[in-house]
């Protein structure tokens, strides 16, 4: 499978789709009940959400690090999941970027974004990106009070995956379907989307 260097693959429908986030049951516990996010979660931080489920599965190692044990499936819609991107800058700049737009660019935006190696479900890395997107000021403000549609606690099946990882077994079709996420032209360009491989 030829899978472009940085590509958004997630699980998504018309109107919403779905991004993982790990979290302690202080803050997992609440956000199911409620099905938003609220106290103790804080506001005032950066919060990263990743529509890769097995980049999460390795960042949170299966649900098994302090301050990660609950993960969370939280379907947003496309309309702020792209106003998000719209209104993102890379947290490196690009070799072709200039750089004082870059750092004006970063200093405007609510919202960063991160390309890292996605990760198969050993945790080895793979020679395609995966997408990170931190939301901070507004953005975070427009996820928890008008994107967020449904969360989810998958902590059960994370458990499960990772015995039958234990066991050997093929975890495939355990796994979401995560299928190219289509993306208008411009919103490419911002996230760096159509950057080949540097070796390419």
């Amino acid at each position: 499978m030829n899978v472009p260097y940085r590509q958004i693959r997630a699980d998504f429908g018309e109107e919403a789709v779905t991004v993982y986030q790990a979290y302690d049951p202080a803050i997992a516990d609440p956000a199911v009940a409620a099905q938003r996010f609220v106290a103790p979660f804080k506001r005032e931080r950066m919060t990263w959400i990743k529509p890769s489920f097995l980049w999460m599965m390795y960042r949170c190692g299966w649900a098994t690090k302090a301050g990660q044990t609950r993960v969370l499936a939280v379907e947003i819609s496309r309309e702020g999941f792209e106003w998000a991107l719209g209104h993102s800058c890379l947290s490196h700049p690009d070799g072709e970027t200039d750089p004082e737009a870059w750092r004006r660019r970063l200093r405007e935006s609510p919202v960063r974004v991160q390309w890292d190696p996605e990760r198969d479900p050993h945790h080895n890395a793979l020679p395609y990106r995966s997408i990170q997107v931190g939301l901070s000021g507004e953005a975070v403000a427009r996820y928890l009070d008008r994107w967020t549609l449904r969360i989810t606690d998958l902590t059960d099946r994370v458990h499960d995956i990772r015995r039958a990882l234990r066991d050997g077994r093929d975890v495939t079709g355990m796994l979401p379907v995560e299928r190219p996420y289509p993306l208008p032209e411009e919103l490419a360009q911002v996230i760096g989307s159509c950057v080949r491989k540097p070796d390419a």
